[in-house]
């Protein structure tokens, strides 16, 4: 199995193998790596005459004719043969007998998104020993989106030779509402850097707020702060606009409270409460550290317990259980009432 990192490192290089596979459920590392291929491999007029793309669900039954296409001679020296949606493929057979003995003169690339495929079958069992490259792409986790989205827009800032940067909160105000998507976050903050006004170099919530539509003062992370702070007003108004918006599902921002006094309670019982510490254990950015430090002083590790205890009740009766009548705004109500007056 090959990474990301070494693939595309190998195709800046122009290193390019004779068969890829590249699947996994997070279709962005995917698309990256055969966008790349597609572009760069053959130049504007092989392309032309040597570069082919295809669609698994054309040959869901019958791959022959990817594999008779892959067969033949190029015209210009080199020929790029791109299938995409291949996860739709039914039947491999065909392709165990080319991979036995592949053009030399063949890029063959697939695109299995969304999934994995039956590595039981001979043909995947046998593609990375017949010199294929096989690459995974996996979801991120939460806790590593906000680092990802940092690098992103680094290394976006220094390709185009630019000085942007991106404020932690508006990173936080990202990943909050579009999650883990990378092709939705990607396609946000390019649509937000190409409209940024003349001579600004931080991405802010303001910014986001106003080009993504994304609220800078109604969100989960202003709620925790609300929390950590005891600012009953600020909480309540947080929670009554979730209720009204349906981008906030009661049961999506309580993962996230829940998250955060989850790492609370390990802030309490970290031997070590240095920032660096702290941030390592937390697998947080040091930036973060000191709310956790406030936090800890409103709620010991007992109270920061009970609470817990709260969140989970409130998840369950969200989902009807034990809870007859209660609306989301009442359930978020009551909810702040018992954090910052129950287990005080």
């Amino acid at each position: 199995m090959t990474d990301y990192n070494s693939i595309m490192s190998d195709l800046k290089k122009g290193n390019y193998k004779n068969m890829y596979f590249l699947y996994g459920e997070e279709p962005y590392y995917i698309d990256k790596v055969s966008d790349y291929i597609e572009t760069h491999c053959l130049d504007d007029m092989s392309r032309e005459f040597d570069q082919i793309v295809v669609y698994g669900k054309d040959y869901e039954r019958d791959m022959g004719p990817i594999v008779s296409a892959a067969r033949r001679f190029p015209m210009m020296g080199k020929q790029v043969i791109l299938v995409k949606e291949a996860q739709n493929i039914k039947k491999w057979e065909p392709l165990e007998l080319y991979i036995q003995q592949p053009m030399a003169s063949t890029v063959l690339v697939f695109c299995y998104k969304y999934g994995k495929p039956d590595k039981r079958l001979k043909v995947f069992k046998e593609f990375e020993k017949a010199g294929g490259v096989m690459m995974e792409s996996n979801p991120l986790r939460e806790f590593q989106m906000q680092k990802w989205v940092l690098d992103y827009v680094r290394e976006w800032s220094a390709e185009h030779n630019l000085d942007i940067t991106i404020d932690l909160k508006a990173v936080l105000l990202l990943v909050d509402s579009l999650g883990n998507d990378l092709t939705k976050i990607v396609g946000e903050l390019d649509k937000l850097v190409i409209g940024m006004p003349q001579g600004t170099k931080v991405i802010t919530p303001e910014l986001i707020e106003r080009n993504i539509g994304i609220s800078k003062d109604f969100n989960v992370f202003e709620l925790q702060n609300a929390l950590r702070d005891g600012d009953v007003l600020k909480a309540n108004r947080i929670v009554r606009y979730f209720s009204q918006s349906k981008q906030h599902p009661i049961q999506k921002e309580l993962v996230s409270v829940f998250s955060w006094f989850q790492n609370l309670m390990l802030y309490h019982y970290l031997p070590d409460k240095s920032e660096p510490a702290v941030a390592d254990a937390l697998g947080i950015n040091r930036f973060f550290v000191k709310d956790y430090a406030a936090a800890a002083k409103r709620f010991s590790a007992g109270k920061t317990f009970r609470v817990i205890g709260y969140i989970r009740e409130t998840d369950a009766r969200s989902k009807g259980i034990d809870n007859p009548s209660a609306d989301d705004l009442a359930l978020w109500q009551e909810l702040i009432y018992k954090i910052l007056h129950e287990a005080i």
